[in-house]
C-alpha cells in the first residue's frame, strides 16, 4: 500500500488553486456504453479547449518559471512536481525538469528516478508524449500522472495491455507497440536504472533510435508506465478523425468535441480510431 501523501498534498494545493484560478478544470461530461466490455472512456468538454493546449511551437514556456501556486512539492534537484493547470481529473500532476531539456529529446536515467520518487508514494498511470505529433502541448520536457488508490482501474484498456503482456488470450491488434514487464529488483522497489534500461530497449526494438547512437529519437512516441507494465507506441500525427491523441487514447481515455468522428468510436472501438496515428 502506497502512503498517498502527495496526492493528499496535490488535492489540497488544487483546492486553493482552483479558488484563486491558477487552475482551471475542464468540465467534461461521460459517455455511458451499453456495452458491459468497454475498453474505452469516452468524454465530451462542456467548454472549449484553452487555446494554450493546442497551439505547440514558439511561445511563452508556462515551466521556466512555474506558476508556485501549482507546486507540489520538488523531487530531487532537478525536476519539480506541480499541478496540471487545465486538468479533467483534479489531482493530475506533472512532473517537470527544472532547467530547460526537450520533450523530443531522449530521457536520461535522472527522468525515472524522478518518476520513481513520485510512484513509491503515490502511483498510478504515467504517461509521455514525446512530441506534438504524438500529443505533446509543450516543448518543454514533462511526464504527467493520473492518480490512482491501491485496486482502483488504472485505465480503460489496462487489461488489453496486460493479456497482451501475458499471452493470455488471442489478441489481433495492428498497432506498432512495445511492452515488458516492469523491472523491480529484490526489495521490490522500482530501480531507476533497471526502469531507464528497459526504456533504452524498447525504443531499439521498435526503430527509435539508441541513445549512444542518436542525437535524439528518430520517431516520435509515447510512454505509458504502470506498477505492472511499460508500454511504448510509435507515432506519425497526432489527429484521427477528429480526435486529438495523446497517450492517453492508447490508454482508452478520449476527449470528444464537435469535430470528433464519436459514431467511428462507439460502432468500432478505440483501434479504429489509434490505427490512423501510429
Amino acid at each position: 500500500m502506497k502512503s498517498e501523501i502527495i496526492w493528499s498534498e496535490a488535492l489540497e494545493i488544487s483546492r486553493k488553486a482552483v479558488d484563486c484560478g491558477a487552475v482551471i478544470p475542464l468540465v467534461t461530461k461521460k459517455y455511458q456504453s451499453n456495452d458491459a466490455y468497454c475498453d474505452y472512456e469516452l468524454r465530451f468538454l462542456n467548454s472549449p479547449i484553452p487555446k494554450y493546449l493546442i497551439e505547440y511551437g514558439p511561445k511563452r514556456n508556462p515551466f521556466i518559471p512555474w506558476d508556485t501556486r501549482l507546486q507540489i512539492l520538488p523531487i530531487n534537484d532537478k525536476h519539480t512536481l506541480i499541478l496540471n493547470k487545465y486538468p479533467v481529473q483534479i489531482g493530475h500532476m506533472l512532473l517537470i525538469t527544472n532547467c530547460w531539456k526537450p520533450q523530443n529529446g531522449w530521457l536520461d536515467e535522472d527522468d525515472f528516478e524522478a518518476i520513481i520518487n513520485v510512484d513509491n508514494d503515490t502511483t498510478g498511470l504515467w504517461f509521455f508524449n514525446s512530441s506534438k505529433e504524438a500529443g505533446a502541448s509543450q516543448p518543454h520536457r514533462h511526464f504527467q500522472l493520473l492518480p490512482r488508490h491501491y485496486n482502483e482501474s488504472i485505465c480503460p484498456r489496462y487489461e488489453w495491455f496486460c493479456a497482451l503482456l501475458n499471452n493470455t488470450q488471442d489478441i489481433n491488434s495492428e498497432i506498432s507497440h512495445c511492452i515488458s514487464i516492469r523491472p523491480r529488483n529484490k526489495t521490490e522497489e522500482l530501480n531507476s536504472n533497471d526502469l531507464f534500461n528497459s526504456y533504452k530497449s524498447m525504443a531499439k526494438e521498435m526503430n527509435i533510435g539508441e541513445i549512444d547512437l542518436n542525437n535524439k529519437p528518430l520517431k516520435p512516441y509515447n510512454l505509458l508506465i504502470t506498477s505492472k507494465w511499460i508500454a511504448l507506441i510509435t507515432r506519425k500525427t497526432d489527429r484521427s478523425n477528429g480526435f486529438s491523441i495523446n497517450a492517453l487514447g492508447f490508454a482508452g481515455y478520449f476527449l470528444g468535441t464537435k469535430r470528433s468522428d464519436v459514431d467511428t468510436l462507439i460502432r468500432f472501438g478505440p483501434e479504429r480510431i489509434l490505427m490512423d496515428v501510429i
